[in-house]
C-alpha cells in the first residue's frame, strides 16, 4: 500500500504549510540532456547564478541567469525576463521552476557539488 497522502487537496495543503527547508526541494527544475548524462541525475534545485532555459508559456525558448529565488512563493526571477507596466517601469516575471530546464549549473557551492557526487555515485551503481 502506498504512503502518503493520497487527495490532492492534502497534498497542496501539505506543500503551502511545508517549512522554508522542506519548500527548497519544491523547488527543483529538470536538467538539460547534456547535463544529465554527465551528472547522471534527472533533476536538481535551483538556485541563484544558474543557467536556465524556459519550456512553457509566452516566454518559452528564453534563456537567462537565475536572480533571485523566492521559496515563499515557489517562483524564480530570471534576467531578461521582464514586463513593462502600464506606468512604463519594468518588472521581472515570476516563474515557476517546473516550466524551465538548467542549462548550466552554478558550481561554486560545495554543497551542491557534494550532492553531485554522490548521485553521480549511484548512477555508476545501477
Amino acid at each position: 500500500m502506498k504512503k502518503g497522502a493520497r487527495k490532492p487537496s492534502t497534498v497542496r495543503r501539505n506543500m503551502y504549510n511545508a517549512p522554508n527547508h522542506k519548500k527548497r526541494k519544491y523547488l527543483s527544475a529538470p536538467l538539460s540532456p547534456s547535463l544529465r548524462a554527465e551528472y547522471g541525475t534527472r533533476s536538481m534545485p535551483v538556485i541563484v547564478n544558474d543557467t536556465v532555459n524556459i519550456t512553457k508559456g509566452d516566454r518559452k525558448l528564453a534563456e537567462g541567469r537565475v536572480l533571485r529565488v523566492d521559496t515563499k512563493d515557489r517562483k524564480i526571477y530570471i534576467e531578461g525576463v521582464t514586463r513593462t507596466r502600464q506606468d512604463g517601469s519594468t518588472v521581472q516575471i515570476p516563474i515557476r521552476t517546473e516550466n524551465v530546464l538548467i542549462t548550466r549549473l552554478h558550481l561554486d557551492d560545495e554543497w551542491r557539488r557534494n550532492m553531485l557526487e554522490r548521485k553521480s555515485f549511484s548512477a555508476e551503481e545501477e
